[in-house]
């Protein structure tokens, strides 16, 4: 009998996404044929404009009052009582009942935390509601909100150790948490394995710079990045109003790269990643055992992301532009010394098949 496996994600943060992509792209290499596989954002189908102005507003305060925003999050740590806040979405249970009856997966694989919790609604609501098992695929490592595991789970699957023992001191069963790594594209594990050499010349030195939301100072932080003399390469994402300004700041001192789908190839091919502390950047930088340079911290779930590239000798956090060119100094100073520490360090925290391991777990289960 062929296996279902529903992909449920919410586009509040691009860490969800980026894990539900992994997982799809992960179950379509390794999946035996008849396999079927559904990816949705409930939240998207649902509510349409009405959650694209929710969703800009959340992404506003998270990248411009990051002191509400980790207010909010420490308010959504303290709540018991996740699941009883969704008797207020009847159009999301509406959506997402509609969609378990048609498509009836044996597996819902969530990346985002409030998944289980209108299921449990649902099914509290109609007996005969189908009951697959349930897996939380958790995007934040080590500072993980409660709402990610206050919920009816069958299993609670953690980038890390670190995260695992999280989840063990809040109570969590032992055989319930998995250690897998992020789910990260597939296309990492195409180049695993491959050694990064460090080139002698400050010329091919090659310097990844991942301009986010929060956009301040970017310009700035570019300029005197190009002005090192290391080969540089700045991507804008879809901000394609910042072309402009950050051409004029590098000149023809580095690449400005607009929205790209190749930052595996790029991060494999970089020495060195500056970038905010987000769920995925951070753990496709970890999956290409590349050092990264944190540049921005979002109040609350990034502060972990933060800490393990920290905690593990990976990497360094530069609040200012200042900050990260005397990082990258630092980095290649002394015949490199410290690039060459952190390189080691974050080789050991490489998991850049996790996405193929969990579709795995995903057919056994």
């Amino acid at each position: 009998m062929k296996k279902r496996i529903l992909i449920l994600t919410a586009s509040f943060g691009e860490g969800h996404n980026s894990a539900a992509r992994g997982i799809r792209d992960g179950l379509a290499r390794v999946a035996p044929e008849g396999t079927e596989v559904e990816l949705h954002d409930l939240f998207a189908e649902a509510y349409g404009s009405v959650n694209e102005l929710v969703r800009k507003g959340y992404l506003a305060l998270v990248n411009y009052a990051p002191g509400a925003w980790g207010a909010v999050y420490r308010w959504l740590e303290r709540k018991k009582d996740f699941d009883t806040e969704f008797t207020r979405f009847p159009r999301l249970k509406d959506h997402f009942a509609a969609l378990l009856d048609r498509f009836q997966p044996d597996v819902l694989a969530c990346t985002f935390p409030a998944y289980p919790n209108v299921l449990r609604q649902i099914q509290g609501q109609n007996a005969e509601c189908f009951r697959p098992k349930i897996v939380v695929v958790i995007t934040d490592s080590i500072t993980i909100n409660a709402v990610w595991y206050r919920c009816a789970a069958d299993y609670f699957l953690v980038a890390n150790e670190e995260s695992a023992s999280v989840l063990r001191a809040a109570g969590i069963a032992t055989e319930k948490i998995k250690v897998s790594g992020f789910p990260v594209s597939p296309k990492f594990a195409d180049s695993a394995g491959s050694n990064r050499v460090l080139p002698p010349s400050k010329s091919e030195r090659r310097v990844l710079y991942m301009i986010h939301s929060a956009t301040r100072g970017a310009p700035e932080l570019a300029r005197r990045l190009a002005d090192l003399g290391v080969d540089l390469t700045v991507t804008i994402g879809r901000a394609d109003r910042l072309m402009p300004e950050i051409e004029a700041a590098v000149g023809d001192k580095a690449k400005v790269v607009g929205w790209t789908d190749d930052l595996p190839r790029m991060l494999h091919h970089s020495h060195l990643l500056i970038g905010k502390a987000g769920g995925a950047t951070v753990q496709e930088t970890i999956a290409a055992a590349c050092p990264m340079i944190i540049n921005y911290v979002v109040a609350g779930q990034e502060e972990g992301n933060a800490r393990l590239i920290v905690e593990t000798n990976s990497g360094a956090i530069a609040n200012s532009p200042r900050e990260v060119i005397a990082q990258v100094q630092r980095a290649f100073a002394d015949d490199a010394k410290q690039w060459r520490e952190w390189s080691a360090n974050i080789s050991r925290l490489s998991k850049p098949r996790a996405a193929l391991d969990i579709a795995e777990f995903l057919l056994s289960i």
